[in-house]
């Protein structure tokens, strides 16, 4: 990356973990505030609950198509417009007058917001080519952590100023800074337009020495160059797999700590919450870095690290089902948050060495998918175990297992090129 480039580079994932955050916010916000929502607007728990069910439902099935069509077309411009529409969307959430609407309104904010996180993170990658491309991205995935603690405002704001407060609030400052971004978010120069090859060096077709030219992509194609390669088939297993765990996690701690503990409610939430959330934060800062760094005298730096995080991981996750010391549980929760993470910042940069560089958007999209099925189901698998008498703590030993699974798979994904790169940081050949 030339040192021209690289403040324009660094300040894409800075306007960009604006959006991560407001990304997060707005989808977690209603179930911050569910006492406020269900007094203004009856419902059963069930219906409640629908209304992130069919959020997940639809922002998973339409992945796929989200991920290609930032491929296909200009991704700046694209991920303005899922955030216009999706705070639009919030806002109106807001002005919904019975739980029909509210489900009707959720499940289109589902489809407005899956064209956000795979468009972003191909443009991260896009315009970090070299040794910063897995710190940047990691730096990027804070901004979904942050998004994710503040949500909590809605449920204040809500008790305050009541429940339609919040939307309008968050709506209309999702709606300015989506004017502003587009002032100021673009493709790199050599990625402009929908034809434009997104890394020619990593294309295959060549005339004459020098780069085809590229034809627009088309969905059947990508996901056949995607399943076409046994590492994108690993990664999918891969990331289907570490849902399970981080859903049971995130899905049943609270109730974990409140009941192995005898914790009440409040000190259950906090506990289970806040020390999750720093470590993952932290993690994902860390496992960029170390990646970045070790990528400069190993090719596959941005596949050993994830590997190594899971296996430090799983033990620790044992390690808190099986404590009867809260401070031990903390502990276990802590590093196994720190070290999942380092997933969450190199899952992008090596999708980008076992991908073509033309369909990594997609790609995402295809894994997004798989993610929330695996999560969604993992939820309910873990209420079934709770009505059939069987601890969490079993949820639990199951996620372990499943981190060790991944840990193996990773060190399975073998790159199509390699991106071997000297400490100049020279751009990487992405496969």
């Amino acid at each position: 990356m030339t040192a021209d480039r690289l403040p324009r580079a660094w300040l894409i994932v800075g306007v960009l973990w604006v959006v991560a955050a407001l990304n997060y916010l707005d989808r977690i916000m209603i179930t911050t505030m569910r006492d406020s929502l269900t007094q203004a607007v009856p419902m059963t728990d069930a219906q409640f609950g629908l209304l992130t069910s069919v959020f997940l439902w639809v922002y998973g099935l339409l992945s796929p198509l989200a991920g290609f069509l930032a491929d296909r077309f200009n991704r700046s411009r694209l991920i303005v417009l899922s955030l216009l529409i999706w705070s639009l969307l919030t806002w109106l959430t807001g002005h919904a007058r019975n739980f029909e609407e509210l489900l009707v309104v959720r499940a289109l904010m589902g489809l407005s917001e899956a064209a956000y996180l795979p468009a972003a993170l191909a443009l991260i990658a896009d315009y970090h080519r070299g040794d910063t491309r897995s710190l940047a991205t990691g730096i990027h995935m804070t901004g979904l952590s942050v998004g994710t603690g503040l949500a909590g405002i809605g449920g204040w704001l809500a008790e305050k100023q009541g429940w339609r407060f919040a939307f309008d609030v968050f709506g209309w400052l999702g709606v300015a800074y989506a004017v502003v971004l587009w002032f100021v978010l673009r493709d790199p120069a050599d990625q402009s337009g929908p034809l434009a090859m997104r890394e020619p060096e990593a294309h295959p077709a060549e005339q004459d020495g020098h780069p085809a030219a590229a034809e627009p992509p088309r969905l059947g194609d990508a996901l056949r160059s995607l399943f076409s390669s046994g590492s994108f088939w690993l990664l999918l297993v891969f990331w289907g797999l570490l849902a399970l765990a981080g859903w049971a996690v995130a899905g049943w701690m609270p109730t974990y700590f409140k009941e192995q503990f005898q914790l009440d409610q409040g000190q259950a939430g906090i506990s289970a919450t806040s020390y999750l959330a720093a470590a993952m934060l932290t993690g994902k800062l860390v496992g960029g870095f170390w990646a970045d760094r070790w990528s400069r005298t190993h090719d596959r730096a941005r596949i050993l690290v994830p590997a190594i995080g899971l296996f430090i991981a799983a033990p620790a996750i044992l390690l808190l089902a099986r404590t009867s010391m809260l401070a031990f549980a903390i502990a276990g929760l802590s590093i196994y948050g720190l070290t999942r993470s380092f997933s969450d910042a190199n899952l992008m940069p090596i999708l980008c060495q076992v991908a073509d560089g033309r369909y990594r958007a997609t790609g995402y999209g295809v894994l997004n998918l798989f993610s929330c099925l695996v999560g969604g189901l993992t939820v309910y698998a873990g209420g079934a175990l709770r009505d059939a008498r069987i601890g969490v703590d079993t949820l639990f030993q199951a996620a372990a297992a499943g981190m060790i699974v991944c840990g193996v798979l990773m060190l399975l994904v073998r790159p199509n090129q390699k991106s071997f790169k000297m400490a100049s940081g020279s751009p990487e050949a992405d496969a």
